[in-house]
């Protein structure tokens, strides 16, 4: 924010986000350590976030003596902004496709399918590697686990794996894709705000992506061990088109939306030739997958207003001040690693109050072009970062969008999810590693 009508900085204004995290993160460790069974279930985070929202509106009142009809706006301005509303259409979709596909036996002809396929000790990696394959295809993370968590459920039933690994498999492939793929979200706003051709951003990242990658399918081959199982030769082959179709469209560059509109519909159409599927038990199911996305579904409108009021209150962009000073001090006589470190941070910690990796690199975007041409980095080199760093977090939020789609999904805590997310904990490393040694001795 740079115009004159832009909020002072105020770090206080990001308060709100500890609250948040405090009642959510707090109440679900204390629980696990007393024993309780689904202890993160407990404090639902749609409802965590609700005290929050209040300390914000209140830190609205006496910064900046703000009436509370004109935050009350401004919170629906960020609840209703695009991002938002696509994920949450999405969560939508993606429930009633998991509840029809499951009633009408789809899900079970693609997990025999699946264990016919892969050999015993490389489920969890091939898991991996259909989910970076559509995730870099489709451009959306969120898509790619949509599309997928109700085939991994069945695995999981079937093959008796670890639910938490299998969320692991599909975060770090999904995030993988969203990342490098030149039609994400995210790399459409990291390129625009950087100048950048998408075709030279990708190479960078694939320096970074591609050996991430190779240690995490070493990771989930370690981890699978032997998987037993027993293969049933009765499962309808005919329960494999709406996956095969999602899966053709995805490559073909259709939207997430008609992608999974289609999969309900065909879902239900193979159902109702192949085993009797009634109409009325369609409409039951589509509703019952929208109700399983409640929670969610609120959360997500609640961040996405959160985010909002904190922006609105300067608490993001004393936050990047913060963390550019941090920068110069880290690196003081490399100008290039410093902007590097910067650029890497903003994207990280940003994505870490606004739980949206596309929303924090627009808000940081200005800011890392600016400490990009001030240290020399290329626009290729700062709209890799900004993907690489955003993406990274986005993995590992126990609130993230991915974390609680999979939760919902697949019946686990968000923090196994998060826990189990690999690829972006190794990414983090390799990419900081590789970018070090490319400015050593650079002082420009």
């Amino acid at each position: 924010m740079t115009n004159k009508d832009a909020p002072q900085e105020n770090i206080f204004a990001l308060l709100p986000f500890a609250v948040f995290l405090g009642l959510f993160l707090g109440t679900g460790i204390i629980l696990t350590l007393q024993g309780v069974d689904f202890a993160f279930y407990q404090l639902p985070a749609s409802i965590a976030i609700i005290p929050a929202v209040i300390v914000s509106i209140g830190l609205g009142k006496l910064f900046y003596k703000s009436s509370i009809d004109k935050q009350i706006t401004q919170f629906v301005s960020g609840a209703g902004h695009a991002n938002i509303t696509t994920m949450c259409i999405i969560y939508l979709l993606a429930g009633a496709f998991a509840v029809v596909a499951k009633s009408t036996g789809s899900v079970d002809a693609s997990v025999q399918l699946g264990l016919a396929i892969f050999p015993d000790y490389l489920l969890l990696p091939g898991l991996f590697l259909v989910a970076a394959f559509l995730s870099t295809a489709m451009g959306t993370s969120m898509g790619t686990i949509a599309a997928i968590a109700p085939v991994a459920l069945g695995f999981i039933e079937t093959a008796n794996l670890d639910a938490a690994l299998v969320a692991g498999c599909l975060v770090s492939g999904a995030i993988f894709g969203d990342n490098l793929s030149i039609i994400s979200d995210t790399t459409i706003a990291s390129t625009r705000s950087q100048g950048a051709h998408m075709k030279d951003k990708f190479r960078v990242n694939f320096k970074f992506a591609v050996p991430a990658a190779l240690i995490c399918l070493v990771i989930f081959t370690v981890l699978g061990g032997e998987v037993n199982h027993e293969l049933n030769s009765e499962a309808a082959v005919i329960g494999l088109i709406p996956y095969v179709v999602i899966l053709v469209l995805a490559l073909m560059g259709v939207n997430v939306f008609v992608v999974l509109t289609l999969g309900i519909v065909l879902a239900a159409a193979i159902g109702m030739i192949s085993n009797g599927y009634q109409l009325s038990a369609w409409l039951k199911d589509i509703t019952a997958g929208f109700a399983s996305m409640q929670d969610i579904f609120i959360l997500s409108l609640f961040i996405g207003g959160l985010s909002e009021l904190v922006r609105q209150q300067g608490g993001l962009s004393a936050l990047t001040r913060v963390i550019e000073t941090l920068a110069r001090k880290l690196a003081p006589n490399n100008n290039k690693r410093a902007a590097g470190l910067g650029i890497a941070g903003l994207a990280f910690v940003c994505n870490f109050f606004t739980a949206n990796n596309t929303v924090s690199i627009i808000v940081t975007g200005d800011t890392a072009k600016n400490l990009a041409t001030d240290g020399g980095l290329s626009p290729a080199e700062s709209a890799s970062l900004l993907d690489i760093f955003a993406c990274i977090n986005q993995g590992i939020l126990p609130y993230g969008a991915q974390a609680l789609l999979l939760g919902a999904t697949l019946q686990i805590s968000p923090l196994a999810v998060a826990s189990h997310a690999f690829y972006p904990m190794v990414l983090f490393f390799v990419g900081g590693f590789a970018f070090w040694r490319l400015t050593r001795n650079k002082t420009a």
